[in-house]
C-alpha cells in the first residue's frame, strides 16, 4: 500500500454532522495536525468544537475563509480538512489572542522555544516550516509578520487571512477548541517532506502612480491621494466613476508599492460611506502607489504549477489564494478554467484576505508550499 503523508476531505458547509462526515472521508490518522478551512455559511463554533474529539491527540488549527479550494478546484459553502499524518510530520501550535496588544517579545521568545523543542523531539523530521492564519479584518498582518520574522528567520513563513466570504463582517481563526477574532494560529511543523515555498502573481505596473497624502494608517485608511478625496482620484486615474468603483474595480486595477526591485499589491478592500479607501494591508501618508493590470491570470497560473512538478510530482500543495484572484476569474468567465488548473495538480487550501510569505504581509497573491516525496532534490525557488 502506498505510504500517506497528507490526505485531504471535503463536505458542504450544510451536512447535518460536518466533523462526522470529515473524519469518515479523512480517516482516523493518526494525525500530528490537522487544518480546517470552514466556509462562513457553516455553523463554525460546532465545527471547531467536535474537531478534537474526531482525531485525538491531533492539533487542530484553521479559520474561516473566502471560498475554499478542496482538490477539485475552487469551491464555497464547504469545508476542507487536510491532515498530517503522525508518522511523517511532527507539530505544535501558538494562538496569539490579541492582536490589539501585540508583545513582540514574548511571541518571539515561545516561538523560538517551540521551534527547539521540536528540534530536540523530533530532530529526525529535517525539514521546518510553519503556517500562519490571521483575523483578516485585524489590520495587524504587518505588525504580527514584523513579530515573528525574528523567530522564524529562514524557516518558510506561509499562510492567509481569515475571510468571510465578501461580506467583511467577521473573521474567525481557531486553536484546538479556541475559536477567536482579532487573534492569530501559527502552526510549526516539522517533516519528512522535502517542500517548495512558492508565491506566484500576475500583476504587472503601468506607468499611472499616484502619492497618499492623507491617511489613518493604523486603520489602513486613505483618506486623500493627490490632495484630492481618495475614490475620487482612484476613479480619475482608472478612467471610471467613482460611484461604479466597487470589490470588482479592485482585482481588475490593483495598487502596487514598490519595494526593491520589485511591486507589491497593496490591495483595497471597499469604499467606505465617506467616500475613504479601506486597504488589506499596511498604507501611509506619503507612500507611492502604482497602478496595476493582471496579465493572464490561467496561463501565468499554469505555468507556475507546472514549474512545482520540476523536481517531482508534488504529493500535496496547500495554497493561499487572495480573494481578488478569485473575483478577477469570475468576472472575466475563467473561474472554470482556473478550478481545473487547481484539480489537475491537487491545488488544496483557501481564498483569502491577504497572504503571508516569509516577513511579507502581500495581496493579489497565490502563497503556498508544495510537498514532495522523501528523497527529492528540490531547488530553492526564486519566488
Amino acid at each position: 500500500m502506498d505510504e500517506r503523508y497528507i490526505d485531504r476531505a471535503l463536505v458542504s458547509a450544510h451536512e447535518t454532522c460536518p466533523i462526522e462526515r470529515l473524519a469518515e472521508r479523512l480517516g482516523a490518522g493518526p494525525f500530528s495536525l490537522v487544518l480546517l478551512f470552514v466556509s462562513p455559511e457553516a455553523d463554525v463554533s460546532a465545527v471547531v468544537a467536535e474537531a478534537e474529539n474526531a482525531w485525538p491527540g491531533a492539533k487542530i488549527a484553521g479559520c474561516t475563509t473566502a471560498g475554499e479550494i478542496s482538490g477539485d478546484g475552487y469551491g464555497d459553502e464547504s469545508i476542507v480538512a487536510i491532515g498530517f499524518h503522525a508518522r511523517h510530520f511532527a507539530a505544535e501550535t501558538l494562538l496569539v489572542p490579541n492582536l490589539s496588544e501585540l508583545a513582540a517579545g514574548e511571541l518571539t521568545d515561545t516561538l523560538l522555544h517551540i521551534r527547539q523543542a521540536l528540534a530536540r523531539d523530533h530532530g529526525h523530521l529535517p525539514e521546518e516550516f510553519a503556517l500562519l492564519f490571521v483575523d483578516g479584518l485585524s489590520a495587524r498582518e504587518d505588525e504580527l509578520a514584523s513579530a515573528l520574522a525574528a523567530a522564524t528567520g529562514a524557516m518558510p513563513l506561509i499562510g492567509g487571512s481569515a475571510g468571510d466570504g465578501t461580506h467583511f463582517r467577521e473573521t474567525l481563526v481557531f486553536d484546538g477548541t479556541r475559536l477567536l477574532a482579532n487573534a492569530a494560529v501559527i502552526s510549526v511543523i516539522r517533516g519528512a517532506c522535502p517542500l517548495r515555498p512558492f508565491k506566484m502573481d500576475h500583476i504587472k505596473p503601468t506607468e499611472r502612480r499616484m502619492v497618499v497624502t492623507e491617511a489613518e494608517p493604523a486603520a489602513r485608511i486613505v483618506r486623500c491621494i493627490n490632495a484630492e478625496p481618495a475614490v475620487h482620484e482612484y476613479a480619475r486615474l482608472i478612467g471610471m466613476e467613482p460611484e461604479s468603483v466597487n470589490t470588482l474595480t479592485f482585482a481588475i486595477h490593483p495598487l502596487t508599492v514598490r519595494m526593491g526591485e520589485r511591486h507589491h499589491v497593496r490591495a483595497i478592500q471597499r469604499v467606505l460611506p465617506s467616500g475613504e479607501l479601506l486597504f488589506f494591508s499596511a498604507i501611509d501618508e506619503g507612500m507611492v502607489l502604482t497602478i496595476a493590470e493582471p496579465h493572464d491570470l490561467v496561463g501565468h497560473l499554469s505555468a507556475e504549477l507546472q514549474t512545482l512538478k520540476g523536481p517531482a510530482d508534488p504529493i500535496a500543495v496547500l495554497a493561499f489564494d487572495c480573494i481578488l484572484r478569485r473575483i478577477e476569474a469570475q468576472e472575466r468567465q475563467m473561474t472554470s478554467r482556473v478550478s481545473e488548473l487547481l484539480r489537475q495538480h491537487g491545488v488544496i487550501g483557501f481564498s483569502t484576505y491577504g497572504e503571508q510569505f516569509g516577513p511579507m504581509h502581500i495581496n493579489h497573491t497565490m502563497t503556498g508550499l508544495a510537498f514532495y516525496p522523501p528523497g527529492t532534490i528540490v531547488p530553492e525557488s526564486a519566488s
